[in-house]
């Protein structure tokens, strides 16, 4: 596949880079600084603003998906969206967040006193984010939403798929950004969760 990765040199988009060459696949990493992106067989690295819808909707043309790996809070969904809709891509697959998966009925993990209120502005965006997605009616899109603790680790490739409910061990709710990463290139590849969140977890 032919994938446009939007934040290729993020914490969890670098792990998704990698993936996706380990995997075969053609990358263009869009990025603010290309020269951050490794020189690797397959991967072509392009300076892109995510607030420039026209510039990025030109970079994603051609593509056979579009991954985007930005933090919520230092970008617009709408023109996100709108960026990938001009492009004439259809798959659209979203690095969510775990702040609107649900802990109980009715209660979200934003909603519960434990979440960091330093994590809110960031959590609530993502939020807004998925519900504009939702109403969306052109894309084939996929928000995947990580655990709780979303951080370095491992790539096991031993982990749990689930829906809109938070993922829980013994040990709380985790994954690792290369596990992760797994569970977003599979998405890629062999889409079981079109127009739909999906979340992972151990």
């Amino acid at each position: 596949m032919k994938i446009a990765l939007i934040g290729a040199t993020g914490n969890a988009g670098a792990p998704i880079l990698n993936e996706l060459v380990r995997r075969g696949h053609e990358v263009t990493a869009i990025v603010r600084n290309p020269d951050k992106v490794a020189a690797q067989p397959k991967v072509t690295a392009k300076k892109g603003d995510v607030l420039d819808q026209g510039s990025l909707a030109a970079l994603l043309k051609g593509h056979d998906a579009v991954i985007s790996a930005v933090h919520f809070s230092a970008s617009d969904p709408v023109k996100l969206i709108e960026a990938v809709r001009a492009s004439g891509v259809k798959r659209y697959l979203v690095v969510g967040g775990a702040g609107s998966l649900d802990v109980a009925p009715g209660k979200k993990l934003i909603d519960t006193p434990e979440f960091p209120a330093q994590y809110k502005i960031e959590a609530a965006a993502g939020g807004v984010f998925l519900d504009l997605l939702r109403g969306e009616k052109e894309l084939d899109w996929t928000f995947l939403s990580p655990s709780a603790l979303f951080i370095d680790g491992p790539r096991t490739g031993i982990f749990r798929l689930g829906t809109d409910q938070l993922l829980a061990n013994d040990k709380g709710s985790s994954i690792s950004f290369e596990d992760y990463a797994i569970a977003l290139a599979d998405e890629a590849e062999t889409p079981k969760h079109s127009r739909k969140r999906f979340t992972v977890g151990y």
